[in-house]
């Protein structure tokens, strides 16, 4: 037998007033509060584009989190609220009803058109959706500016829809606009274009940047002077910076990037893959960092045993939680100098990764002291590397009395291979057996991965998975 779920009188009102266009819009004056964000998504899906455009004159909100509704490109719907705030932006002084500050067109705040269609049990109290003294006081200022917040990921695919559309707008209203952006990402795009759009953003408002294409290394120097603008930027991404052979030219690029470091006051995780400028010249960058990070990944790129030295050396990595070094090759840099880094680091690292470093026995078995000391560690990975069955066994008895150590990744020991690189599951099974015994003497409950990828040394063929070892 069916349920009959009858429409909510909320409903039933809100589709009625729809029917009469005319009479919509006189009544958003007398609208109560709770009728506003349902009204607005019938009108919104409805495509009902002159109720849009009355509705935004008498937001009682501060904030219309359009990007909510937007699944799709909207240019019509988009259309009509961006006429609606042009009337807004024209008016010296805000309409009694109308607390709109913020358009939010990012896809968040689902939960706002939820909760007030019905979907949801919560609602809000009329304590919390009355104006504040604060918000009544601001009826009497002009709207502008008006914060208008998306979300940027550049590719070629966002050179069609709403995006060239808004752009257009806001480039005609700079000055009566903030075009807020907290995410950055650029996938592909023309650095003509790249420019265009960074020309109109309000840069400091942007918090996160990623790059994630090969750019060469004058690309990015053109794009280092907005970065510079970015002063509240916390999270920095960089993948496949390509350098040609250093040249007069392309150590000016070098300076030009680092430099801008020195206004990222608040920086606090920095990633580079495939920085292939880096090389022998780290400490130009590292001179540069004026904040305290908390998560360093330098990955997939050459470095020297000197800017190693450096990076063990420079004050902003006092507090680091989380170390990638992977796809770095040490294996002919001094153990001394990866000893150095673990014990700068030692009291708030919680993450290291040296995967496809080409570390060796002797390497790891040096820093095993200062790795005992990282007493905050709770993830470790040598994936990749050659090493013996004796040296992982006394990783496995050096970190025992680290508690929060919880994620452990190992290479196949050299053991489980033939001479010629091939997987042996008869000794593989061997090695598993003794690798257990040596957790069950430790006494301590533990979980390690053996991971047979990546492994550089026996090539691809190996198998693709890893496989877990548990003494509880």
């Amino acid at each position: 037998m069916s349920v009959w779920n009858p429409p909510r009188l909320l409903d039933l009102a809100g589709k009625s007033l729809l029917r009469d266009k005319t009479s919509t819009i006189c009544a958003l004056e007398y609208l109560p509060t709770e009728l506003f964000p349902p009204l607005f998504m019938d009108a919104f899906y409805g495509n009902h584009r002159e109720t849009l455009k009355a509705m935004v004159q008498a937001w009682p909100f501060v904030r219309l989190p359009l990007g909510g509704l937007m699944q799709m490109s909207h240019v019509g719907t988009l259309q009509a609220v961006l006429d609606g705030l042009d009337v807004l932006l024209a008016q010296k002084v805000h309409p009694r009803r109308c607390r709109l500050q913020v358009l939010d067109l990012r896809n968040t705040s689902q939960d706002f058109w939820s909760m007030w269609s019905g979907s949801r049990a919560t609602m809000y109290s009329r304590s919390m959706m009355a104006p504040t003294v604060e918000d009544r006081s601001r009826r009497e200022q002009s709207l502008t500016p008006l914060q208008v917040f998306i979300e940027l990921c550049l590719n070629e695919r966002t050179l069609d829809g709403f995006l060239p559309y808004l752009m257009s707008w806001a480039e005609q209203r700079k000055g009566l606009i903030h075009l807020c952006c907290k995410k950055l990402n650029i996938v592909s795009m023309p650095l003509g274009t790249i420019v265009k759009v960074l020309s109109m953003v309000q840069l400091d408002c942007i918090q996160e940047v990623q790059v994630n294409c090969p750019w060469h290394l004058s690309t990015l120097a053109t794009f280092s002077l907005f970065l510079g603008h970015m002063s509240n930027v916390q999270r920095l991404l960089f993948c496949h910076i390509h350098a040609s052979v250093r040249e007069e030219q392309e150590q000016h690029h070098v300076v030009q990037i680092t430099s801008q470091f020195l206004r990222l006051h608040h920086l606090q995780d920095l990633y580079m893959e495939s920085p292939s400028f880096l090389e022998g010249c780290l400490d130009q960058m590292l001179r540069c960092l004026k904040a305290p990070l908390e998560n360093l990944a330098i990955s997939h790129c050459l470095l020297t045993e000197s800017d190693l030295t450096h990076l063990s050396q420079c004050p902003s990595i006092s507090q680091l939680k989380g170390l990638d070094l992977s796809g770095v090759t040490l294996t002919d840099f001094s153990p001394d100098v990866l000893q150095g880094l673990l014990e700068k680091v030692a009291s708030t690292l919680q993450e290291l990764d040296l995967e496809l470093c080409g570390i060796t026995d002797s390497q790891l078995e040096a820093i095993l002291p200062a790795l005992s000391h990282c007493s905050e560690l709770t993830s470790f990975s040598v994936r990749g590397n050659l090493l013996s069955l004796a040296i992982v066994q006394k990783v496995l008895g050096c970190t025992t009395g680290l508690p929060g150590l919880c994620q452990e990744f190992y290479p196949p020991p050299r053991e489980s291979f033939s001479s010629q690189g091939t997987l042996l599951p008869g000794r593989l099974a061997q090695v598993r057996a003794e690798l257990y015994e040596s957790l069950r003497a430790l006494g301590r409950p533990r979980t390690i991965w053996i991971s047979y990828s990546p492994c550089p040394y026996y090539g691809d063929d190996t198998i693709n998975h890893a496989e877990r070892i548990v003494y509880s």
